[in-house]
């Protein structure tokens, strides 16, 4: 089995990849690892969907969302440790730069701030670690897999905002896991006309049926101003009868409903 992640090596998401059997392959980007399921060049992809500190990856449900093709066959819950990293023979104070990807910079705002710095964005936080190596006033944010990689030394540890930093990716392919008894299934859908109560009603089947919401978020749909679609995460497995029938009932309600899969809940795969 051939998984697809988001690099280049030692990013959180090589990390995440690694918890599932198979040979990992590196993408420059979201879109290039979902393509690469998507058109069948890779077995499953691994890409961040949820940052409990910075809130959802829009492009990961924006993607997933438009591909009736791709299923969310696993999530993988990932704490997150952040690092600042340094080349060997630089000193703290002499840098004036941070360099790393734009989420894991918002999850050290408080310590950037006091370190005073400016800070430059990377399409990932090993990309930045290989863009400071060799120079003594710049410094990235990272893992301590990035530091080994690249010779860097980690200056400081634990500098996240927020000690329960974690991050749900997850592994998208073309079909559900099968049920295990202890499932999650996320949905998306929209709602055929802005008139009240219409969220109301589809949410109500839920309520109607005891069915646990673990998640719901809007996003624009794309269409135009104040048009938006939903994403929901729910307990429970679409072979389910209290699932199907759920879905069944909220049909008549919504503009349109895509399954975007079931799978186990993180630590029951």
């Amino acid at each position: 089995m051939i998984i697809g992640f988001l690099g280049p090596t030692g990013t959180f998401a090589e990390e995440a990849a690694s918890q599932i059997k198979g040979e990992l392959r590196a993408f420059g980007s979201i879109v290039e690892v979902i393509e690469a399921v998507k058109f069948e060049k890779i077995d499953r992809g691994v890409v961040p969907i949820e940052n409990s500190v910075e809130g959802s990856v829009g492009v990961t449900l924006d993607i997933i969302a438009q591909e009736d093709s791709l299923k969310i066959e696993r999530e993988i819950i990932l704490p997150i440790r952040q690092y600042l990293l340094l080349n060997p023979e630089a000193a703290l104070e002499e840098i004036d730069e941070v360099y790393s990807h734009s989420q894991a910079l918002a999850q050290c705002r408080h310590f950037l701030e006091k370190l005073g710095v400016s800070t430059r964005a990377t399409v990932s936080t090993t990309a930045a670690a290989e863009i400071i190596k060799g120079t003594r006033n710049a410094a990235a944010i990272g893992n301590s897999r990035a530091a080994k990689i690249y010779g860097l030394k980690i200056a400081a540890r634990d500098i996240q905002d927020y000690p329960n930093n974690t991050t749900r990716f997850v592994a998208v392919g073309t079909q559900d896991h099968p049920l295990t008894g202890k499932d999650k299934t996320s949905i998306v859908f929209s709602l055929p006309a802005d008139h009240p109560g219409g969220l109301y009603d589809v949410l109500g089947e839920f309520a109607k049926l005891k069915i646990n919401l673990t998640k719901i978020e809007s996003r624009p749909s794309k269409e135009g101003l104040g048009i938006y679609i939903f994403f929901l995460d729910f307990e429970g497995h679409r072979e389910e009868e209290v699932i199907r029938n759920v879905l069944n009932n909220i049909k008549s309600k919504v503009g349109y409903v895509k399954i975007l899969g079931s799978y186990p809940l993180e630590g029951d795969d």
